[in-house]
């Protein structure tokens, strides 16, 4: 018989590999589905930019405008899902659907009044933000009217947001990915059909998209209601009537959460828009490079968000059940899942050097500046791996007020490199080594907090 101490480390070690390969599990059932829904919603853009852009320059030019906007004014309120995420998980986690659902709903309802404050907002002042934005004279009508009628969706495309926070905090990344799919199709069948068939022109195209988002809230509202009349007991209308009666409390409740990480997102879009501005300033092939960077970092960015999206459905649902060491091990695994995603990710960019240029662009000058630049981008996926990680646990965890106070630091130390590019004669490839600066930020700020262990709170509510 072997000796005791020989034989105590072996069960232990099982342990372990069960538990991680039930964390591969679980973050590969989450995050693959939310990564097709991420990548699916930039594609109406895209469907939108194709049809459009048969109509002439203007148009397009119109479309680009009106769009950017679009996205900002929708973008920065992307809190409604991670917060209802974090939220609704933690009540699962907890054991207390019915609470879940009910924090879902409220998270539904604040999406709409900041729907509502948005339109108001917009209608009456798309003119403004039209000419703002440098539209020229023969573009500005198309953006305004572009910008104007969609806008008229903003509300279900912040219900969609909400709701999607609802089902991930359910566990459940499917019905995103599916309503996604589904979202994209009609967009562009109705954008094909309105824009030419009906001759409606860009007027079309903006038709399409509401009709398109406003069928997507449509579902997601059905799939939400649906698991609340499951959860009503005996069944009796107002049972399940009450969960969707607005609650002022919950609303605040929501709000609050969100405040934080509303602070995030504008420091984060600051940092892009300032990197932007500085490449401008380079030069047009350098801020042309400098857009080719970008749309490939986007699209990685969406590889790994979806490891972050995962990260916060697991981890707020450890806490959630009181979990706190269950909840550190699988920051532990989705660290190790960043890292890898990350080199996988960079490894790819590097050998797709060559090929990346030409697809995008004919000009050897931007080609040239795209090369070293786009190198610098791909050696910092790895970076980009772990932090977005550690976000999407943070969030999870519900620490929104260390991730504004990290991102508003991090914006600090970023704002000044990227303007010292150009002070200082520099090129493009200067400012991608100020945004990997911006990353390893992040990245410090994220780890420390991470390894304090100050995040895990656990209970139904933090």
């Amino acid at each position: 018989m072997e000796p005791p101490e020989q034989q105590d480390p072996a069960p232990p070690a099982r342990r372990a590999r069960s538990v991680r390969r039930r964390h591969d599990r679980e973050i590969v059932a989450l995050a693959l589905p939310a990564f097709g829904a991420l990548v699916a919603e930039p594609l109406f853009v895209m469907v939108d930019s194709a049809v459009v852009g048969h109509l002439g320059t203007p148009q397009l030019a119109g479309l680009g405008v009106a769009a950017a906007l679009l996205t900002t004014a929708v973008n920065i309120f992307v809190f409604l899902a991670y917060a209802t995420t974090a939220a609704v998980a933690r009540r699962v986690g907890a054991g207390d659907l019915p609470a879940a659902l009910r924090q879902g709903v409220d998270g539904i309802w604040l999406a709409l009044l900041i729907g509502a404050a948005v339109i108001a907002i917009v209608l009456p002042a798309a003119p403004a933000l039209v000419h703002l934005f440098g539209a020229s004279g023969t573009a500005a009508p198309y953006a305004i009217t572009y910008l104007r009628i969609s806008a008229l969706g903003i509300p279900a495309m912040l219900v969609v947001l909400a709701a999607t926070g609802v089902l991930r905090g359910l566990q459940d990344t499917r019905t995103p990915l599916a309503v996604a799919v589904g979202g994209f199709t009609v967009n562009a069948a109705f954008n094909a059909t309105l824009v030419y068939g009906a001759g409606l022109g860009i007027a079309g195209s903006a038709w399409g998209t509401v009709i398109a988002q406003n069928g997507m809230a449509a579902i997601y509202l059905t799939v939400v209601v649906r698991g609340i009349r499951r959860q009503s007991g005996d069944g009796a209308e107002s049972d399940w009537w009450s969960f969707l009666r607005p609650d002022a409390a919950g609303i605040r409740a929501c709000a609050r959460a969100g405040v934080p990480l509303l602070v995030r997102t504008v420091s984060l879009r600051a940092v892009g828009l300032i990197a932007t501005a500085v490449a401008a300033r380079l030069g047009d092939h350098q801020i042309a490079a400098h857009q080719i960077i970008l749309t490939v970092w986007s699209l990685l960015a969406f590889a790994l968000d979806a490891i972050a999206i995962a990260g916060q459905a697991i981890i707020g649902r450890y806490l959630g059940a009181g979990d706190g060491e269950g909840a550190r091990a699988a920051c532990r695994r989705m660290i190790e899942w960043g890292v890898v995603c990350g080199v996988a990710l960079g490894v790819l960019v590097v050998a797709g050097r060559p090929l990346i240029g030409p697809l995008f662009t004919t000009d050897p000058q931007v080609r040239n500046a795209l090369m070293s630049a786009l190198l610098v981008g791909a050696l910092a996926q790895p970076v980009c791996g772990v932090v977005f990680v550690l976000d999407g646990v943070l969030m999870g965890a519900g620490d929104g007020p260390y991730l504004a106070w990290s991102m508003l630091a991090t914006l600090a130390v970023f704002t000044p490199a990227a303007f010292a590019v150009p002070a200082l004669g520099q090129g493009l490839t200067a400012l991608w080594w100020a945004m990997a600066l911006m990353m390893v930020s992040r990245l410090v700020a994220l780890t420390l907090r991470a390894r304090s262990g100050r995040w895990i709170v656990t209970g139904a509510a933090r």
